[in-house]
């Protein structure tokens, strides 16, 4: 693990790469989803706690839709990936045979382990660096881009509780249809609010409103 720059107890090191079809075949009494198990609570209150203490301005629910652009298994999985944890998977025939080593379910319950086996071996401050290494980038990437929540919504409520009307959205198209790019302005109780430029309508509305947002909240 040194190349992850943390030192990991070398069996638990193992263990957490050990899937229950390799253990179930080799008479083992243990795989690794234990340590999935504490591994999933450690990164879900170290991430929890950065987007909260980052992220003033996000309510519960996008909160909660963050985490999860984060910690969900396709996520983990392209961290275990550019890791290379499938290299070391210790895998049952079966598993190997239909390449395991690259199934998301796999690779992300493995990435949750050695989060586990990480804690364990080096106590909670060494866990949370591991995970703010992985992930912080990661989190800030999806905040900015805003694909993970709905802000139109967002916007709308927040319009609703200042007793505006509904936010109205000028967009407008330019370029060829196979290069077409729109930028849509977000009209807020009578005046610009936030600009957004994207390929897609929706996605420039969503910018749009994610900059309205943060202005109406002074994020």
């Amino acid at each position: 693990m040194k190349e992850l720059g943390v030192e990991v107890d070398a069996q638990l090191f193992e263990l957490s790469f050990t899937h229950r079809s390799y253990a179930y075949e080799h008479g083992q009494g243990e795989s690794n989803e234990r340590l999935e198990f504490l591994g999933d609570a450690v990164l879900q209150i170290i991430v929890t706690e950065h987007i909260y203490r980052t992220y003033p301005a996000l309510a519960e629910g996008q909160l909660a839709k963050l985490r999860s652009s984060v910690v969900s298994t396709v996520a983990l999985a392209e961290v275990a990936r550019e890791l290379h944890l499938g290299e070391h998977l210790l895998l049952g025939k079966g598993e190997l045979a239909t390449n395991g080593r690259d199934k998301r379910s796999i690779l992300a319950d493995t990435m949750e382990a050695v989060i586990g086996a990480v804690h364990l071996s080096a106590g909670p401050d060494a866990s949370s660096r591991f995970v703010h290494s992985l992930l912080d980038e990661r989190i800030a990437a999806s905040e900015a881009d805003g694909n993970y929540a709905d802000f139109k919504t967002v916007l709308q409520e927040r319009c609703a509780e200042r007793g505006w009307g509904l936010p109205r959205y000028d967009v407008t198209g330019t370029g060829p249809d196979h290069l077409r790019e729109f930028t849509a302005v977000v009209v807020v109780d009578g005046h610009p609010a936030g600009e957004g430029t994207a390929p897609s309508k929706k996605r420039a509305e969503q910018i749009a409103a994610r900059l309205a947002v943060q202005s109406l909240t002074g994020a």
